[in-house]
């Protein structure tokens, strides 16, 4: 019944993918448009992180309020409107305005959409929310495609814009005539089927497994952020690639990101648990940033920046799968922490990497991305560890046989 209201809302977050690296993709065109450089650009990146930041409350408050829908309609119309306004757009101050409304947008659409598709696919919400991320690699991996053919065929610019701005204005109209869940259902509360009783030992500490998934979700965000603004500056300054082909490795990125959401969709099923998850992938991250930084060659960046997008897809997801799951009672609370965060990584990234460019050594950027990836996993270990201390029962035995051994091994 709810599988076209479903489908609506995959489809907005397969455009935003697009919008996350659109800015970026275009900057030649955009700096020489609005008289500005690169690090003008991530300022007004990080225009769409400051909508986001100072609107996730309100919309969390409206969604449940007003319900779902009006919260995902809204979210793709704004960024139809940013879409089909940036390639027009005269100034700078107004393009600013633009990517404001963007994260504006962006913020109602995740209020609408995170509880709504839990609410659609409630046996499988984990899988549900992480297929979100699955579409948006998508999106990200086309737009290059696009961005390519329209290049290749000496065509403004703008073209970029205004297919995906047509998309989502005809979704949105498709989003009216579909029908959402009752978002006022009464959840149950987790508690272990078995006998009614909570499933940890002790009760969890906000201030120790609930700041450090707080941290892990700031640097999640700010991981895929750095990389998904300057993974095409590296390649052109220090690898040498044309605009055209240093975009491409964003596609590569994406390429690895779908890669890892639909892997994720399927073992979180079966044997994996996110606690887990959130300690393996900045290993990878780490390994693949140094190997960015140490080895010169575009053919083995391209490959680094798969595992870049495969290591850092899903993990604010899975921090919020995590501490819902552990501060069960304040679900609707810790979220919205958590996503503020999150959402203020995608303000302050933009612009320290921003200024870490006008040093003239983009590898800083890196450098300073591959330290992100340190604090996250020290912050992941740590609260693996605690989860390990707070878990009791079958779950408790379920954790250590799938996911125990392994980390065991690396610590």
């Amino acid at each position: 019944m709810y599988i076209k209201a479903a489908l609506g809302m995959y489809i907005s977050y397969f455009l935003l993918g697009m919008v996350n690296i659109i800015l970026i993709s275009n900057m030649t065109s955009l700096t020489g448009q609005w008289n500005t450089d690169s690090a003008g650009i991530s300022y007004i990146i990080s225009a769409i992180g400051i909508g986001k930041l100072l609107t996730y409350a309100l919309s969390g408050r409206l969604s449940d309020k007003f319900g779902r829908k009006p919260l995902v309609i809204f979210g793709s119309f704004g960024l139809a409107i940013f879409l089909a306004g940036i390639p027009l757009a005269p100034s700078y101050q107004i393009a600013f305005a633009l990517a404001f409304l963007a994260g504006v947008s962006n913020s109602a659409l995740d209020a609408g959409a995170y509880p709504g598709l839990v609410e659609i696919f409630p046996k499988s919400a984990g899988s549900a929310s992480v297929m979100v991320k699955a579409f948006m690699a998508v999106g990200t991996g086309l737009l290059p495609i696009m961005i390519s053919f329209i290049a290749s065929k000496e065509m403004f610019y703008g073209y970029a814009f205004f297919v995906p701005a047509v998309i989502y204005f005809l979704n949105t109209l498709f989003l009216f005539t579909v029908f959402f869940p009752n978002h006022r259902t009464v959840q149950t509360p987790e508690v272990d089927q078995d006998n009614g009783s909570t499933k940890f030992l002790s009760e969890p500490n906000f201030k120790k497994e609930g700041l450090a998934l707080v941290v892990i979700g700031f640097t999640s965000t700010g991981l895929f952020t750095v990389a998904q603004i300057w993974l095409p500056s590296f390649g052109q300054q220090v690898l040498g690639m044309t605009e055209v082909h240093s975009i491409k490795l964003l596609s590569y990125y994406s390429v690895g990101m779908f890669v890892s959401v639909l892997s994720l969709a399927v073992l979180l099923k079966k044997f994996l648990r996110p606690v887990t998850v959130l300690v393996i992938y900045p290993i990878i991250t780490f390994i693949s940033i140094v190997t960015i930084l140490t080895i010169r060659s575009a053919e083995v960046v391209s490959v680094a920046s798969f595992f870049v997008g495969f290591s850092t897809a899903g993990i604010f997801q899975l921090s919020i799968a995590t501490i819902t799951e552990i501060f069960w009672r304040k679900k609707g609370t810790v979220t919205g922490i958590l996503a503020t965060a999150g959402g203020l990584a995608s303000v302050v990234m933009p612009l320290v990497t921003g200024m870490l460019s006008k040093t003239g050594n983009i590898k800083i950027i890196f450098i300073f991305d591959a330290l992100l990836s340190v604090i996250g996993l020290v912050c992941a270990l740590f609260v693996f560890f605690r989860y390990r201390k707070l878990v009791n029962g079958h779950g408790g035995k379920d954790f250590n046989k799938s996911a125990g051994k392994i980390i065991d091994k690396i610590s």
